[in-house]
Formats: structure tokens, sequence, C-alpha cells
């Protein structure tokens, strides 16, 4: 019998990734051309001599392992992704200890780095990935049943661990971010609403004794008015009002942007999609947001499209995991929720975040590859020519998902 399908991967999602990749190393690039004194004694503080061109060179060389990366998990047999669900986790949990040991770095009042020669790795991006594969194989397990307690509770206190100790960073935007993506895909899964807002009033007064904090506690009262101390805690978003305001429709021209002249404090990370608006304006603001709607809403599609549970969730999760991130991103940078030290995915300066992210997406194509193959195995099923006479019957699913495996009988 001739294959009946071939190999192939979602288009929209490379194009879409590519575009927001060369943007980010564009923005990167415009953003530190022009080394600021404050920028070069920030780094000097950690032995670290800055050029025109180091920023850009290293986010070069970034982009160049998470494509290796995107590669590998584009290629990686998902059944063998499944048996790794476990030892990813524990990985990521290694990883996330080994910052309070003389492996971290610390910097900006947080210890979120470790060493991993010749940069250094933030473990809280590995997290991410690591529950939602985790997530995708448990709620597709046979056990796992969405309505008993005990099933919901397990992943809720792995999260709490993770989370536990992402505070003791602290690093609270990781935190928010990874309950989020948990109880969104347990969610998906069809677990009770009830649990889902007990945990919800149970979590009020630790989240509530958590804002108290004092540095929190400045943040917040800077996002409700930041013109009230706009030289110190509003300082960093009032820029960013300025940058967006200052780019109006159009933009005041791709490295023309002021902001960056020692105005917005670490312009290349947290903030980049300030300068993006002020160099490429509204226009250019609008593209940026558009290509991660493309992004989530194929990651949507190649769920639908998924033959298996595993598939589902997993391709579900991802999608969920950048736009979460991308769209809290934004609302930090134009004051819609408090100051929040998440990085824009693929745009922002970081080799941690970026190598996590295409090796995120390079599963997502791996589960879009399948899906093209499950697909044209269902028209095959609807035509039913195949040259050799086989007969194609649609056995019983299994899992959460709909669709049913296919079993090819001679």
């Amino acid at each position: 019998m001739k294959p009946y399908y071939k190999f192939t991967y979602d288009k929209w999602i490379v194009a879409a990734t590519a575009f927001l990749v060369l943007t980010g190393l564009v923005a990167i690039y415009s953003s530190t051309s022009v080394i600021s004194p404050d920028l070069v004694e920030r780094y000097q503080k950690r032995g670290i001599a800055v050029s025109q061109f180091d920023f850009v060179k290293k986010q070069i060389f970034t982009v160049f392992i998470g494509i290796i990366a995107m590669l590998v998990a584009y290629r990686i047999k998902l059944q063998y992704l499944k048996k790794m669900a476990i030892p990813l986790l524990l990985i990521s949990l290694v990883c996330l200890l080994l910052v309070f040991t003389s492996l971290g770095i610390s910097g900006g009042g947080a210890r979120r780095w470790i060493k991993v020669w010749p940069s250094t790795f933030q473990p809280s991006e590995l997290v991410k990935l690591s529950m939602v594969i985790f997530l995708a194989w448990y709620m597709s397990t046979s056990n796992y049943q969405k309505d008993r307690f005990l099933h919901f509770a397990i992943p809720i206190t792995i999260m709490v661990i993770f989370q536990v100790i992402l505070i003791k960073q602290p690093d609270f935007g990781a935190v928010i971010n990874l309950a989020i993506l948990t109880l969104s895909m347990l969610f998906i899964s069809g677990v009770k609403l009830r649990y889902i807002f007990s945990l919800g009033l149970v979590g009020i007064p630790i989240i509530a004794k958590l804002a108290l904090e004092p540095y929190r506690l400045e943040r917040i009262i800077a996002f409700l008015d930041p013109w009230k101390d706009p030289q110190g805690s509003g300082y960093q978003l009032v820029q960013s009002f300025i940058a967006f305001g200052s780019g109006g429709m159009t933009g005041v021209g791709l490295g023309e942007g002021k902001q960056k002249l020692s105005f917005l404090p670490e312009v290349h990370t947290d903030f980049i999609f300030a300068m993006i608006g002020e160099e490429l304006g509204f226009v250019g603001a609008s593209v940026v947001v558009f290509l991660f709607f493309i992004l989530f809403i194929r990651g949507l599609l190649i769920a639908k499209r998924s033959g298996d549970s595993f598939s589902y969730y997993l391709a579900y999760g991802i999608s969920l995991m950048i736009a979460v991130q991308a769209l809290i991103n934004f609302a930090v940078v134009t004051g819609m929720v408090p100051t929040k030290g998440l990085p824009l995915p693929f745009i922002s300066y970081g080799g941690s975040a970026l190598i996590v992210n295409m090796t995120a997406i390079g599963l997502l194509l791996n589960i879009s590859r399948n899906a093209q193959v499950l697909s044209e195995v269902w028209t095959e099923v609807r035509n039913n020519n195949l040259e050799d006479g086989s007969n194609i019957v649609v056995g019983k699913g299994y899992g959460y998902r709909r669709y049913g495996k296919l079993k090819i009988r001679r």
C-alpha cells in the first residue's frame, strides 16, 4: 500500500514565530545600540563590559540555539515525551532549587538565575513548559477522573510547591502565570467548577498577604496613580506612557526613540513593547499583538485537530503559556495591571525564555504534523478509496478527546 499522507506543519505558526523573533532582534538592537551611562554602570557592577553590538550578538546566538531546540522538539516522538513528563518536572524543580545555592545569581533585588556556561539560565521558564507537559500527560491517562477531588488536588499541590519556591526568589509574576496556566488546563479537562472556585477562595487571603509586602504594595499604589510619584515608584510606568504617547499612529521612526536614552529602565527586556510603540507607533504595536493572536488561534486549531488527548492538552497548554505571558506583558506596559517582571515572548532580550518558547513552538509544530496525518487518514476514511482495498474502521477513543483512534484492518 502506498503512503496516503505526507508530513507537513503549520506554516502560519512558523511565519508568526519568525516575524516575532526578527522583530525582537531589531528591537533589541535599537534599544541597546546607544549605550546609556546607567546601563553601562549596572552591567559594570556585574563585571560585564557592554558595547553597541553585545546584546544583539548574544540574542542572535540564543536564536540559533532556540532553532536547534525547536527542530529537536519538532522531531521528538510524542510517546517518548509522555514518558519524560515526570522526569522533566523533577529536573525543573532541581534547577529552581539551585537558584539558592552558590550557582544562583542575584539581580534587581531577586535571585532567579543560575550559572550555565557561558551564560545564565532562568529555571522558572523551564517550570512553565514542564508543567504543561506534565498536565497534558496526567490528564490524558486512563486513570484520570475529572470528577474526583483527589485528581484535582494532585496537580494543584505540585503547582503550590513550585509557587512557594518562586515566591522565595521572589518572582510573583511567575507565580501568577503558573496559576493561570494550571487552572486553565484543569478547567479545559472538565474538572468541577466548585473545585476551582474553592481554591480561589482559599487563595484570596494568601494573595492579599503577598500583595501587602512593601515593595509589591508600592507597585500597586504606583499602578493606581503613577503620576502621584512620577520620579519614584511610578517612574517606569510614566516613562512607558510617554513612549506610547510619543509614538502616535506610525511612530517616530525605527531607531529614533528617545525613551531608551536613560529614561525607560531595562527597555530591552520587560518594557521593550513600549519602545516598539514609540518607534513604530500604534500600527507596529498592533502588528505584534496580531502575530501573538495568530499563534494562539492556530494553536487552538491544532489542538482541535489532534487525534489523542495528550496532544490536545499539550497544544492547548503551549498556546496558553505563550499567550498568557504576552497578554500580561502588554497589560503591564500599558498600565492595566501592576508592574511584574515578565518578558515579552520571542521579543524581549533574554536567552532562557526564548529557548523555552521556541522549544514549545517545536512541540506545537510536531502536533500539527501529526494532526495533518490524522486529517489525511480521515480523508481516506471518507473517500474509502485505498488502492489495496483495505477497510478502515473507526475505533472508540479514550480520554477527554471526542475523536476516535483509527485502526487499519487488512
